[in-house]
Formats: C-alpha cells, sequence, structure tokens
C-alpha cells in the first residue's frame, strides 16, 4: 500500500504534495514502482495534528480520486469522517481506512452497503492527544480486545468478515515499548481471523531505533516491514514503494 498524503501538514511528506495535480503525479510513479494498491488522505494524523472539516478533506481528496478513478490498481481513503466515506465510495473508492476503526454507528452506516475493503485500526485517544502518556496493562492484548470488538460491531451491521482487514495502530496511542511489543507479538493479532495491515514507514520508533532522522529511515523501514510480514502481516502501508518491492521478492525468493 503506497501512501499518497494530499495534506500541507503530515509527519512525513506533509506540503509535498498538497496540490492535486503533485499528488496525482506522485500516485502514477507509485504505481509504476509496483504498488498494489494506493492509501489518499487529506488530513494529517500525526501526534497533535488539528483536525479538518469534512468540506476541507473532501475537496482535497475528490480531484486526485476522479483523476485516479480509472488506475489499475485499488484505491483507499484514509479518514475518520462518515460524511467523506459516503462521498469518496460515491466517486469510486475501493477501500476506507478509518483510523478510529469505525467507532462511530454513523461511519458504519456509511460503509456497510458498499463493497468496499475496511481497515480497522486501533487508536487510543485522537491525534491532538494519543501521544499523552497512552497506558496499558498488556498492549497486545488490549489492542487485539478493542479490535476484535471493532469488528464484532460491524459484522453485527452485516458486514462481511472478507471485506476487513485490521491494524495494530503502530504509533497511534502507543510508547516506543508498546509498538516494540506489537511488532514482536504482531502474529498473535492473527487470532482474530482478518488479514493484518501494518504501518511502519518512516515512523517515530524507527527513528528511535536507528538514531535516523525522517527522511533517513529507509533502511530501518524496510527491515520492519519484513519483520511484521513474516510476523503475519498482509499489507505493508509504505512510502518507499519501490525500495519495499524489490526487499519483498528478495525475502520471498529465498524463502
Amino acid at each position: 500500500m503506497g501512501v499518497v498524503n494530499v495534506t500541507p501538514d503530515s509527519f512525513s511528506d506533509g506540503g509535498r504534495f498538497d496540490e492535486a495535480h503533485a499528488a496525482i503525479r506522485h500516485a502514477e510513479r507509485l504505481i509504476e514502482e509496483g504498488v498494489d494498491l494506493i492509501d489518499i488522505g487529506a488530513e494529517s494524523t500525526r501526534p497533535g495534528a488539528p483536525p479538518v472539516s469534512a468540506d476541507v478533506e473532501t475537496s482535497r481528496l475528490m480531484p486526485v480520486l476522479a483523476a485516479l478513478r480509472d488506475a489499475p490498481v485499488p484505491i483507499s481513503i484514509d479518514t475518520m469522517k462518515a460524511d467523506v466515506m459516503a462521498r469518496v465510495l460515491d466517486a469510486g473508492a475501493s477501500m476506507i481506512n478509518d483510523v478510529a476503526g469505525f467507532a462511530s454507528a454513523a461511519s458504519r452506516e456509511a460503509v456497510k452497503t458498499s463493497d468496499c475493503a475496511l481497515c480497522v485500526m486501533h487508536m487510543r485517544g485522537m491525534p491532538q492527544t494519543m501521544q499523552v502518556q497512552p497506558s496499558y496493562d498488556d498492549v497486545v492484548v488490549e489492542v487485539a480486545d478493542a479490535l476484535r470488538a471493532r469488528t464484532d460491531a460491524l459484522i453485527a451491521d452485516d458486514v462481511a468478515r472478507d471485506r476487513v482487514v485490521i491494524d495494530p495502530g503502530f504509533g497511534f496511542g502507543k510508547t516506543f515499548e508498546h509498538n516494540l511489543a506489537l511488532l514482536r507479538r504482531l502474529a498473535e493479532l492473527g487470532s482474530l481471523g482478518f488479514p493484518i495491515l501494518v504501518g511502519l514507514s518512516r515512523k517515530g520508533m524507527i527513528g528511535t531505533i536507528t538514531g535516523r532522522p525522517l527522511h533517513e529511515r529507509l533502511a530501518g523501514s524496510l527491515a520492519a516491514a519484513l519483520v511484521a510480514i513474516e510476523r503475519g502481516a498482509r499489507i505493508v502501508r509504505v512510502h518507499d514503494v519501490a525500495a519495499t518491492v524489490d526487499a519483498i521478492r528478495v525475502w520471498t525468493a529465498t524463502r
């Protein structure tokens, strides 16, 4: 899954692709590099990021989605807002990636009659507050329990199980130690019975381990992606598609 942020303030590439034409060109480049699906976001979810309105978010998304509607790969939209979900599904999105995990009845209502894929992510709190002293007794057990509750709610609303993937939400209401525990024990989330998606690319935990600044975290991100795949991840959400594709091909060939 290749990341396209149509935002001025995302943690890794905010402002690089906030104009529609730049975002479209970037998505086309990711397709050439071998991406399997594209995830477009128009509201930053970095720690402390301020929210934007549904109208602003939609105005950023629609030109990009319209240009990519006939792309040879599925298009996922990263949004927490039910109104935005409904609009982008009408415009041809194939997946909704909700960092709030479809916690609201409105979000479940917006997606339940579609056949789109759904990514249910775990986040404790909201982006504005999630990194204020997050605490768990056992982060893996508690994340699994929360994801089970969210997926149960979707299925109770008649969403087919095969539409759902889960994401433990690395960096979303977790400390460095929590993130490491989740990666070490990622396979335990397989007991929930859903494909696992992970987003580790360039994140703070990579910087903490390597001591590298944001744009020098490629090697660490590749290592983390391969560890995640080895422990059960089916989708890796990344910024550096060509390098990740190559790493996965070599890893797969040697298994």
